[in-house]
């Protein structure tokens, strides 16, 4: 059967994998994965990935977890917009994840992006999920 969100079902393995205290988790490649991925390293929320295959036409993605004194960097990762409900925003009305402290991650029309890079940008898109 086919996976109906592959972005959610994604950050639930990374909420598992941080809940169990495990060093890396696994995941399907696609493209949408990699590029939230790559906002989450360059804010600092993961230590890195990778993408190998697993066997012919195969790919999948080692994310390596972040910890800071033995607690998980992300205390809170969840989905806005799902499939059933898409989730768009004005930059003006884009709410700050805990007074700033947390990111929304945006698909906007130059790319998946942070909130702050969003703001920077001026654009406005849909918010794929938010990390705290």
């Amino acid at each position: 059967m086919a996976m109906s969100d592959p972005l959610g079902d994604m950050l639930t393995r990374i909420r598992n994998a941080q809940q169990a205290r495990k060093t890396s988790c696994l995941s399907p490649s696609s493209q949408l994965r990699m590029n939230v991925l790559t906002v989450l390293q360059s804010e600092g929320y993961i230590r890195g990935f990778e993408e190998h295959e697993t066997r012919p036409g195969v790919r999948e993605i080692r994310i390596e977890l972040k910890y800071h004194e033995g607690m998980p960097v992300i205390k809170e990762i969840s989905r806005i917009s799902t499939p059933g409900r898409r989730v768009y925003s004005k930059i003006k009305e884009l709410p700050q994840v805990y007074n700033g402290l947390g990111i929304s991650i945006l698909s906007t029309p130059r790319g998946v992006m942070s909130d702050h890079e969003a703001r920077a940008a001026n654009v406005g898109g849909e918010v794929l999920c938010r990390v705290f």
